[in-house]
């Protein structure tokens, strides 16, 4: 996974990819076409995909050995920002903004090129000697002026022999699967840097991270402001 847009130093993934979010499940059997597809946006340079497997599909006979329940609530709390109660898999959700089937090529790149359009501001992950320093531009040309920088921690790729339920059978291989995600710290319209120890980082054991600027309703999240991902090192 990669980022583009104007280099902010070298070394650095900077702002401009679109984030997309894939909420998928082990145990529905519409979801391993989405899966698939959502192998080829995983190697875009124009997005940074991230795979949130959701645990509520738990009950068909196959426990989804990649699902948390903080996926649920992400995907649930978008819901409730957009106030139109659509949760379901494969829901690819962009930029924190629209809805799609996660498996309507379509769909995902008429978002894709309505989140381009939309104001954003720098955002870079940055090497440093010890480990990464996060690097964000103040809010310029409409930007939202408050958000939320968060952390997210991915594995490149898991593959899944299910065993039992609607997908009994089937070898599905996910992309980007999220490992974790916290918050690393409020934004207020203005630049801000934040380090970040590679010792802490590479502990979690993931392929590589990702920093997300997003506007927040309380405990829902909202628009995505921002992105940048960085590969760890092995």
């Amino acid at each position: 996974m990669s980022s583009v847009g104007v280099s902010l130093g070298a070394g650095s993934a900077t702002a401009g990819p679109v984030l997309i979010e894939l909420f998928t499940s082990q145990g529905c059997s519409s979801c391993p076409p989405a899966d698939a597809l959502f192998a080829e946006y995983a190697d875009r340079d124009d997005v940074i995909a991230l795979s949130l497997p959701v645990d509520y599909w738990n009950y068909l006979g196959w426990e989804d050995t990649l699902a948390q329940r903080a996926h649920t609530q992400r995907q649930y709390g978008y819901a409730a920002t957009r106030g139109d109660n659509q949760v379901y898999t494969p829901q690819i959700v962009v930029a924190g903004t629209w809805h799609v089937v996660g498996s309507d090529r379509a769909a995902i790149e008429t978002a894709i090129a309505a989140a381009e359009g939309m104001p954003s501001v720098d955002l870079a992950i940055v090497s440093t000697d010890g480990g990464l320093q996060v690097e964000v531009g103040p809010a310029v040309n409409g930007a939202p002026t408050y958000g939320t920088l968060w952390l997210v921690m991915f594995d490149d790729a898991a593959t899944v022999e299910i065993g039992r339920g609607e997908n009994a059978g089937r070898s599905v291989t996910y992309h980007h699967v999220v490992l974790e995600m916290h918050g690393l710290a409020m934004w207020r319209g203005e630049a801000m840097s934040i380090e970040l120890a590679m010792m802490e980082l590479t502990a979690a054991g993931a392929d590589g991270c990702v920093v997300i600027l997003q506007q927040h309703f309380g405990a829902a999240p909202g628009q995505v402001i921002a992105a940048a991902s960085y590969t760890l090192p092995r």
